[in-house]
């Protein structure tokens, strides 16, 4: 594919494509990851363009309606902060967020049935009752009013209902995108390209290397008229009864986590993060749509058993289906370097470490593209093997790569020189000044390989 570039069209093969903006940064993808690297790189100074390819921003923790920001806690420590402690904040003043207070947060039966219907466990852990931790149980509409205002705030350019098409690339560095419209296709120039679509859409049409790979999949749904006190008051006093009231319903739905259903910040509304479903790829149009119409009817199904058999249930109905399907992997980048199980699960530190998951460590190399330049690529598509991605793709984690990202592409712009080039110290810095931590302190029980991060 030839292209070429003017000041008002770019030319790809045989047609004229017309540039609606110019930047120092283009984000592809509204999600969590993209919100923090576009709202950070305009910190930084930067001029922004957010791409998103639906009508509101928020990606899987919006329309995807993943409900509990998890995976912060390292023990006692916080470990993951910046922009997602932004969204809580705010979230917690509307009256959209739930966490548990500080005092809260040990391993009690007491604890346990104050919280767990929120989510707000440690879901690692392997004793009983689990603690209760640190995670935020919150509200989808309240994360697309928070991500509007902080990305208004910030200066970023948003063009919703824009889905990418194709890159730019000159010579092996990126130079743009171009997306689909209702007006027909769109350019935008940038000097560093962020790809946070999530599977990695960008990157994959550059040359640079990737991997395919497949997770479950779930079509999650909220019901509301739930008496969650009289669904809880019944569990608690009737286990055995509560165990094979959810075995059925599990069944129904063919697979879900240990919890089917969480209370959210709203009275009388759960939501239930299943069906879990195998064997389809998220990056197939073909594949997905099989996957909504395989989840409905257990959706369905379920919903009328649980209304006729579980206490508190008796008045439930179908509140909505997430309009996005919660897809956990396909394409993962293999970057610079490539994160590996044993790294996530030994909690490796390493030299050019940027963000931080619950006790695992980002490497700034890990979200540089190896063979294209000008990319980068932070969020659950992040440069790892397929065990390792999985160990390491929640939310909030996805969010400091994507500041980080934000910042490295705001620095590399700013200084005229290639995202791989980008001093990690300034990276560091910059997180730090932002309320995020980069990880540049290692918690006690990090470990140290012999094989560091590719970037210094």
């Amino acid at each position: 594919m030839s292209t070429s570039i003017d000041k008002l069209t770019v030319t790809v093969g045989a047609r004229e494509v017309p540039v609606v903006a110019e930047c120092d940064v283009v984000v592809v993808g509204g999600g969590p990851a993209g919100v923090s690297a576009a709202v950070a790189a305009a910190r930084q100074g930067a001029s922004v363009t957010l791409l998103e390819r639906y009508a509101a921003l928020g990606g899987l923790a919006a329309g995807g309606m993943v409900l509990v920001l998890d995976d912060m806690v390292n023990g006692s420590e916080i470990t993951v902060t910046g922009i997602v402690s932004e969204y809580v904040e705010r979230l917690e003043k509307m009256g959209l967020a739930v966490y548990p207070p500080e005092e809260d947060r040990y391993a009690s039966e007491e604890m346990w049935n104050k919280w767990a219907r929120y989510g707000a466990f440690d879901f690692h852990s392997h004793n009983k009752p689990k603690p209760i931790c640190y995670a935020v149980a919150f509200d989808p509409d309240g994360w697309k009013r928070v991500s509007n205002d902080l990305v208004q705030e910030a200066g970023v350019d948003l063009r919703l209902h824009s889905w990418f098409s194709e890159p730019i690339v000159e010579d092996g560095v990126m130079k743009g995108v171009i997306c689909e419209t209702k007006a027909g296709p769109q350019a935008t120039l940038a000097k560093v390209v962020i790809d946070a679509t999530g599977d990695l859409d960008v990157a994959s049409r550059t040359g640079a290397s990737f991997v395919h790979d497949s997770y479950i999949v779930t079509l999650v749904f909220r019901l509301g008229g739930v008496d969650t006190d009289k669904a809880e008051a019944f569990e608690q006093a009737n286990p055995r009864e509560t165990r094979a009231l959810n075995r059925t319903t599990k069944r129904i739905l063919g697979g879900a986590w240990e919890m089917w259903w969480l209370k959210t910040p709203l009275p009388g509304i759960v939501w239930c993060n299943t069906p879990h479903m195998t064997g389809f790829d998220g990056a197939d149009p073909a594949s997905l749509t099989a996957a909504e119409f395989e989840a409905r009817p257990r959706i369905n199904e379920a919903v009328e058993y649980v209304k006729a058999n579980y206490p508190g249930f008796e008045n439930a109905y179908l509140l909505g289906v997430a309009e996005q399907i919660g897809v956990r992997q396909t394409r993962l980048l293999q970057g610079e370097y490539i994160v590996t199980k044993d790294d996530v699960g030994q909690r490796r530190y390493f030299d050019d470490t940027v963000a931080r998951g619950r006790d695992y460590y980002y490497p700034y190399s890990s979200l540089v593209a190896k063979e294209i330049d000008q990319l980068l690529a932070p969020g659950r598509h992040y440069s790892a093997t397929p065990d390792a991605q999985r160990m390491s793709r929640e939310i909030p984690p996805c969010m400091a790569m994507g500041q980080a990202a934000g910042i490295a592409a705001a620095l590399a712009a700013e200084a005229g020189v290639m995202v791989r080039d980008v001093d990690v110290q300034a990276i560091r810095t910059a997180m730090r000044a932002q309320g995020a931590d980069p990880g540049d302190v290692p918690s006690p029980n990090a470990t140290f390989p012999e094989k560091q991060g590719a970037l210094r």
